[in-house]
């Protein structure tokens, strides 16, 4: 029997069909506000049918307030061009570019903190000496500003830096170096928690029949902390995709093989891409936004899906 599920979902169908339709006619109307009342009042009028109180509706109204802050100017967004214009976007060659270096680049740089920062995720699982420095020292990147994690990316590592062969400055390697750097916390502190999340009576239980070390990794723990692995990276990658002031000062513009032509091409990260545009024309800029956004959302909910089914799996 899925009446129960079923029900849920007619319900949470019906809601967003009715706050699609106010929405709608609160533009139309060109009263915005009428909208964001509506979905606040809305949120405490379930609560208040879920029968859980007056906390219950206050915690409603509170939670519906941030939704709406979340979910409203996305919306506004989306409906502010046309589908026209998103496709004529799509045709020109140098959004298509960026929707290849906005994608590819994050990509590389969660391999890339996937490769070395899942190992440390292990170890801070199972502890050692100096594990609080080392812990700062992860989450670090979180609270430097943006405009300066790309200055140090760039002074540490490019020309006369760590690696002085190494192309940096306008180059695959400098953009995916500020990514990781942005990125890696979320991809470590994820895996950690998937890691912390497995039964160690397990692993014990592994040992004690014979498993070595890497056996009980790769037949116990890897299995059951993927899906915190995963989750970790799909927001490591989020994080990368949404990052500017990092990528304007190392790769404004940056040089990458674009497979369509073959070659070397310059091309322009998602979010400079956007900012750049705003000076150009404003419309386009909007459109061309708006396709980064399907684009991302798109790899976003593939990714959660393909994560929901791993975890099934193990």
């Amino acid at each position: 029997m899925r009446t129960p599920d079923l029900d849920a979902r007619t319900l949470v169908l019906g809601v967003a069909g009715v706050h699609v339709t106010v929405f709608a006619l609160a533009g139309s109307l060109g009263h915005p506000t009428l909208y964001v009342v509506f979905a606040v009042a809305s949120a405490g009028f379930l609560g208040l049918l879920a029968g859980r109180g007056a906390f219950g509706v206050a915690a409603a109204l509170c939670g519906g307030t941030l939704l709406v802050a979340l979910a409203y100017p996305l919306a506004t967004l989306v409906t502010f061009t046309t589908p026209t214009a998103v496709l004529d976007a799509l045709a020109r060659p140098d959004v298509r570019r960026t929707l290849y270096v906005s994608v590819y680049g994050p990509l590389l740089a969660t391999l890339l903190a996937g490769v070395l920062g899942v190992p440390l995720a292990l170890l801070l699982r199972r502890g050692f000496a100096g594990q609080a420095a080392i812990e700062a020292l992860v989450d670090l990147p979180l609270v430097v500003p943006h405009s300066v994690a790309g200055l140090a990316v760039l002074l540490a590592f490019g020309q006369n830096g760590a690696f002085p062969t190494l192309p940096v400055l306008g180059a695959t390697p400098g953009l995916v170096l500020a990514l990781a750097f942005v990125g890696a916390p979320y991809l470590v502190n994820g895996a950690r928690e998937g890691f912390e999340a497995v039964d160690r009576d397990a692993e014990r239980a592994a040992r004690s029949l014979g498993a070595s070390r890497f056996e009980t990794f790769r037949r116990v723990t890897g299995p059951l902390a993927v899906r915190g692995v995963l989750s970790g990276a799909v927001l490591c990658w989020g994080r990368a995709v949404s990052e500017y002031g990092a990528v304007a000062v190392v790769a404004y513009n940056v040089a990458v093989f674009y497979p369509p032509a073959g070659e070397r091409v310059q091309a322009m990260f998602g979010s400079v891409f956007v900012v750049h545009e705003l000076d150009v024309n404003f419309q386009s800029a909007v459109a061309v936004a708006v396709l980064l956004l399907v684009v991302c959302v798109a790899v976003f909910l593939a990714v959660r899906a393909l994560t929901r089914e791993t975890g099934r799996w193990t």
